[in-house]
């Protein structure tokens, strides 16, 4: 990413890099905020940025870029995600999900957390799972819900009278009768 921004700024670049000391502390810095999102999301971030600003962006630019670059594949944004997990309905299996990966990371951060656990405390969790799955989809992940299998309507067995006296001496057997 560095290395495109000085091809496509240089000019710029320097300015802002003058030397490796401050180009190392920005890079550190940078990688605090970006290491959530794939070396695939920031290399396409990367090259939008560069193809469509004059200017070097700057960090919250990079960031933005990221975070939309999973709305392409379907993925809401962790805000929303979130609250819609908070929000869903039980079952939440039977739930219809804006994406498999909202409902999976709900799932692994816990339900019970997200319903009983402050904003603090439960998000962060969320947040965690959550952009670890949407960097599974960028990388070309397909995400399946189980959802568990329907019982009957009616689960009747009749039994035949030999099979009714078999387990009626049975039972007395075993209650001592």
């Amino acid at each position: 990413m560095f290395a495109e921004y000085e091809l496509a700024y240089h000019n710029q670049y320097r300015k802002a890099f003058p030397d490796k000391a401050s180009l190392n502390r920005a890079k550190k810095y940078w990688l605090g905020h970006l290491r959530r999102f794939s070396p695939a999301q920031i290399n396409r971030a990367t090259a939008e940025l560069t193809a469509s600003s004059q200017f070097m962006p700057t960090l919250a630019d990079m960031v933005n870029a990221c975070r939309k670059d999973i709305a392409l594949f379907g993925l809401p944004p962790v805000r929303r995600a979130y609250e819609e997990a908070c929000l869903a309905p039980a079952p939440k299996a039977a739930y219809d999900w804006s994406h498999e990966a909202v409902f999976l990371a709900g799932s692994a951060a816990g339900w019970s957390l997200l319903a009983s656990e402050p904003e603090s405390v439960s998000f962060p969790q969320f947040e965690y799972h959550y952009l670890d799955l949407c960097r599974q989809v960028v990388e070309g992940a397909e995400l399946k819900i189980e959802r568990p299998t329907p019982l009957p309507e009616q689960t009747r067995t009749e039994l035949g009278n030999a099979e009714l006296r078999k387990r009626l001496r049975k039972m007395r057997k075993e209650l001592g009768l």
